[in-house]
């Protein structure tokens, strides 16, 4: 017997700062995790539902750069990654569109077209749309978009780049220090 599970899109709650009143970082967890998906509040305030990250934006709509964060582990998907790894893989697009107008249009033009491709196929948006399956639909007819292929080239560097990921991935880093691979267990093969 075939099952389908339909998923609930991830609400977004938009608030200023001001409207919050005097919260200390504690109350704002605690109200992170009381929403149970992303939560945003302005301009410049990016967390997660489950309160595990959250990151402050220059440029870019927190909306922007959720959707970059979706558009990241869609690209390279990792099951073991958290949110955070890629939000900070994708913190470098939001600084360099703070220096750089043009750049910052080309990132919100190519989100938009994304929102688009998205909504053609029936979603109210990409970050929207609930299934891997339908994000990477969307994603091979951009494979050749300029947009895409920026995101995609930033992200070898910044995603596979951070130490933790590299815990992650069992990559022990740099050798050199310690005196190259040779004497670090190039051969250690214990299982042939």
């Amino acid at each position: 017997m075939e099952r389908t599970i339909e998923s609930q899109p991830i609400q977004f709650k938009a608030r200023r700062v001001s409207e919050l009143g005097q919260l200390s970082r504690r109350q704002l967890l605690k109200r992170g995790l009381a929403v149970g998906g992303s939560m945003m509040m302005g301009t410049g305030f990016l967390a997660a539902g489950n309160a595990a990250w959250a990151m402050e934006t220059q440029a870019l709509e927190p909306r922007v750069m959720a959707t970059l964060v979706q558009l990241a582990r869609d690209i390279y998907p990792h099951d073991r990654f958290g949110d955070d790894r890629y939000a900070t893989a994708v913190k470098g697009h939001d600084e360099k569109a703070a220096e750089n107008d043009d750049y910052k249009l080309m990132i919100e033009a190519g989100i938009a077209n994304l929102d688009a491709k998205a909504r053609a196929e029936g979603h109210q948006s990409y970050l929207d749309t609930g299934w891997e399956k339908h994000r990477v639909e969307i994603l091979r007819g951009l494979e050749s978009d300029a947009f895409f292929q920026t995101i995609r080239g930033g992200l070898v560097v910044s995603l596979y780049n951070q130490p933790e990921v590299w815990e992650l991935l069992g990559y022990e880093g740099s050798s050199f220090e310690q005196g190259g691979y040779l004497e670090r267990g190039f051969d250690d093969i214990n299982w042939l």
